[in-house]
This record gives C-alpha cells, structure tokens and sequence, in this order.
C-alpha cells in the first residue's frame, strides 16, 4: 500500500499547521518533509514506535527546539496564519500562547500558590491593581479558577502555601497543567503526559484533557493506542522510513482504527508492528 490522506481526514481552517517541516540535530534528521494541519479545539493525538521524531515534531510548535544545541528546523510552521519560524517571532509570548506538558511532571520547588503566580507575575498578566491587596486578589482568583479547571482546587484549597513536591504524581502533573492554563494559551502540546503515572492518575488526566476540549487545542503523544482512541478526534502516525522520522499518515481516530490506508498503520494498530 502506499501512503493516502482521503479529503476528509484534512483541516479546512487549521489553527496550526506544519508545512513541509524537517528537524535535523546536527546531520542527523529526526523527521523529514511533515505537513499537518490541526484544528480549533481538537485532540490530535500522534502516534508511532520510539525514534520516529514525535517529541522533536512537538518541540518545534513552540519553538523549544531554539533551546537545543546544533538543532535546525526547515519548513513553515503557522499559527493563527502567521508562520512562527519567522525570526521576528516573540518567542516568550508564543510558548505561553502555545504551553508545553511534559512526560514528568515538573512542578517548581515552591508552594502550590507560587507555583501559579510565578508566571502571572513573570508575564505580567495580572494588571496593577490600585491596592497590594486588590493585586492579590486577582491572583487568588486567578489561581482558583484554574485549580478548578483541572479538578485540584478541592484537593489543595487547604495547602495552597505547601511544597508542590508533596503533591501526588497525578496532581503534579495536573498541576503543570493548570500552569500552563494560568497562562491563556490557546494550544496545550502535551508530552505523553500519563507515562510516569499510575493507571487511576493517568484516567484523571485522560478525563481532564476531554473536559478542556473544545476550549483549548490539544496535541497528545503518546504510546499507548488505547488512550489515543479514547481521547482523539483525530490521529497523525509517524514511522521512521530511510533512517528519517516520517508522517506515514493522518485521519479521524475511527478511520486509523478501522480503516487505515497505510500498511505500516495497519499492522501498528493491530500490533503487529511497532
């Protein structure tokens, strides 16, 4: 078979989309000539075997990629229309429209509050407010609604001021959620954000990031294909072809399920392959 992307599986008006993108690590190419579009609201889960260039895919949306040595990106990467590897681009202000979660949670070593207003107070989000009380306030609210948001308030109102490190590892990684939504992005790029967590903790957040769609565009890796069909609208397949990370192909979860096009993506769902 060869590689098929039907009219239905494309996004007519993508909020982000990747056009012809390449990432290289020296020599070395991680993943070769990638388009993919990626809608308003939805969870695009991708999925493929270890060493096909999902994570460096991911890097690139926010431009985390600037961050490691000899790495060089080719092609375009637009959000919102703009392409986003333009030099001109404001790095700062595109990763907080565009947060990262990663495979372990990573809260700071300060309390659960501080873990929160740091980056209020770093982006400046929350306006001068005529009272240090008024300015505080806001941050509480602030605070509390995203706490909310990812089904932690109830568990911490009552240790707000304690170390984020005695946190669970599932309300740490809600935690780094809520980091990420304290900061009005419109896109979460999420890590396999369950592989470091026990099985009751990975159904939490599975259940968060379905309760944040359609508010919040969501891009999920993850190995296990199981949660991609429970959690997905839509599913991307990379595959490592000619030693280079590949999209073989992209479609609704039910099609890559049900009906793949791709051979590789057959025997891959089936467990055949990968």
């Amino acid at each position: 078979m060869t590689t098929m992307m039907s009219a239905a599986t494309t996004c007519t008006q993508p909020l982000l989309e990747a056009k012809h993108l390449q990432l290289s690590y020296g020599q070395q190419v991680a993943f070769h000539d990638v388009s993919l579009p990626i809608a308003s609201g939805e969870i695009m889960a991708i999925v493929g075997p270890s060493g096909c260039g999902k994570s460096s895919f991911l890097s690139c949306l926010n431009r985390m990629s600037d961050l490691v040595p000899h790495c060089h990106v080719q092609g375009e990467i637009h959000f919102n229309g703009t392409n986003i590897l333009s030099p001109r681009t404001d790095t700062l202000l595109l990763r907080r429209r565009i947060g990262m979660i990663f495979q372990k949670p990573n809260p700071f070593p300060l309390s659960v509050w501080e873990n929160l207003a740091l980056p209020l107070r770093e982006h400046g989000l929350v306006k001068s407010q005529t009272s240090r009380r008024a300015f505080r306030q806001a941050i509480h609210q602030a605070i509390e609604a995203v706490l909310r948001d990812v089904g932690l308030w109830e568990e911490v109102k009552n240790r707000l001021h304690s170390s984020a490190l005695a946190l669970s590892g599932g309300q740490q990684q809600r935690l780094c959620i809520a980091r990420a939504l304290i900061l009005q992005p419109e896109v979460l790029l999420l890590d396999e954000p369950c592989s470091a967590l026990d099985p009751l903790a990975s159904a939490v957040v599975e259940e968060l990031m379905l309760r944040l769609r359609p508010r919040y565009t969501q891009v999920v890796i993850t190995h296990n294909l199981a949660q991609a069909k429970r959690i997905a609208d839509r599913i991307a397949v990379f595959w490592v072809q000619q030693h280079k990370g590949q999209l073989i192909e992209v479609g609704s979860t039910q099609q890559i399920f049900n009906a793949p096009t791709h051979e590789l993506t057959a025997a891959y769902v089936s467990g055949g392959k990968g």
